[in-house]
């Protein structure tokens, strides 16, 4: 689940659901779509991309005017092409629309044509001015081919009314489109299943497939400004290998004091590291200003949940169900013994944190 100032967006595998809740007056659109697991929004709260499970595509909703409300009401054959569905039929408010190359346009105005075709695409983060979502395919980690960064921009899926401007990118060259170039891919070798941004630095974590067929843990280091990896260095290469975990999966990452950048996995019991009777940890401690990984954990169990205590140089890590202090100086451990947890600890947040930065990013 995901929410802005006006707005929750949450998906249900489940019941193959995308809803949209009003925070204003609790009205909800509950929109169709199959294997839908995954919600990114914008931090303008403008956009938002859905993804479906084991798929190739994407997905975003958009809020409708009234004629355009009068005009889809009709069923499936008054929709724009490129939608999968609207809600209510009867009178919709919004649509679910396909991101496809806008090829042609149809009978309602809206542009349709191929779908455009990732490689079992995971989640988006977004460039620091908004203008650009980064999509994250998953590739062979979730059973796809080449894991990759795909760059879309935002101002076409903006669901606000009367607020979408621009064109998506068409699917492959030559476009039939004159006004759009093809998608902008990324190579990420070492996997993508999960990312941070740091203004111009994009920080990419995921699962790279071994000759051995186990899974180790990679992060790549990419340049926003060039779309480029940032060149390897003596003792910094990039990608550089971290905690192993299980291909796929739900990882944590953030940054804390001392530039440090902290990840997260679960079942790094699993991979590489593991069976190739190497030390690992499912928690790695990493150096942004030398790019270097500084500490990787020992094993205490799956790491779920990260904190950052920001001044006071230490995070907070739930791991193997128990709450973790350690410092962001050196990465010793801190004294815990005040911290009790009745039950099984998951995760963590730090309530009176400034910002939302301060905890996990999933």
């Amino acid at each position: 689940m995901t929410r802005n100032g006006t707005y929750i967006f949450a998906a249900s595998q489940a019941s193959h659901v995308f809803t949209i809740v009003n925070q204003g007056n609790g009205a909800s659109y509950p929109l169709s779509l199959p294997g839908v697991y995954r919600v990114s929004v914008n931090p303008g709260g403008s956009m938002a991309l859905a993804f479906v499970e084991n798929s190739n595509y994407a997905y975003y909703p958009r809020q409708l005017t009234t004629a355009q409300s009068l005009a889809y009401s009709g069923g499936p054959s008054t929709w724009p092409k490129a939608a999968v569905d609207c809600e209510p039929q009867n009178a919709p408010g919004w649509c679910m629309f396909q991101a496809q190359s806008p090829d042609q346009v149809d009978a309602t105005g809206n542009y349709y044509g191929a779908p455009l075709v990732f490689d079992r695409p995971r989640k988006a983060v977004f460039s620091a001015d908004g203008s650009t979502a980064y999509v994250l395919n998953c590739g062979p980690e979730c059973g796809g081919t080449n894991a990759s960064i795909s760059l879309l921009p935002v101002a076409p899926m903006i669901f606000l009314i009367g607020q979408q401007s621009g064109l998506l990118p068409c699917n492959a060259s030559p476009c039939t489109n004159t006004h759009t170039l093809p998608i902008t891919n990324i190579p990420i070798a070492g996997g993508a299943s999960n990312a941070l941004v740091d203004s111009s630095t994009m920080y990419v974590v995921g699962q790279k497939l071994m000759p051995d067929g186990y899974f180790g843990g990679y992060l790549t280091v990419l340049n926003l400004a060039t779309n480029t990896l940032v060149p390897s260095s003596g003792t910094s290469p990039n990608p550089v290998s971290i905690s192993d975990g299980m291909p796929g999966a739900v990882s944590r990452m953030i940054e804390a004091d001392d530039n440090t950048l902290w990840i997260a996995m679960t079942k790094c019991n699993e991979g590489e590291r593991f069976y190739n009777n190497q030390p690992y940890g499912c928690l790695t401690m990493y150096n942004t200003s030398n790019n270097q990984v500084v500490l990787l954990e020992p094993y205490i169990g799956d790491a779920t949940g990260i904190a950052a205590v920001t001044g006071l140089h230490k995070i907070y890590t739930a791991q193997g169900g128990q709450v973790y202090i350690t410092s962001t100086k050196d990465g010793t451990a801190i004294d815990n013994q005040y911290v009790t947890v009745t039950g099984t600890a998951y995760d963590v947040a730090y309530m009176d944190a400034i910002t939302d930065t301060n905890n996990t990013v999933y």
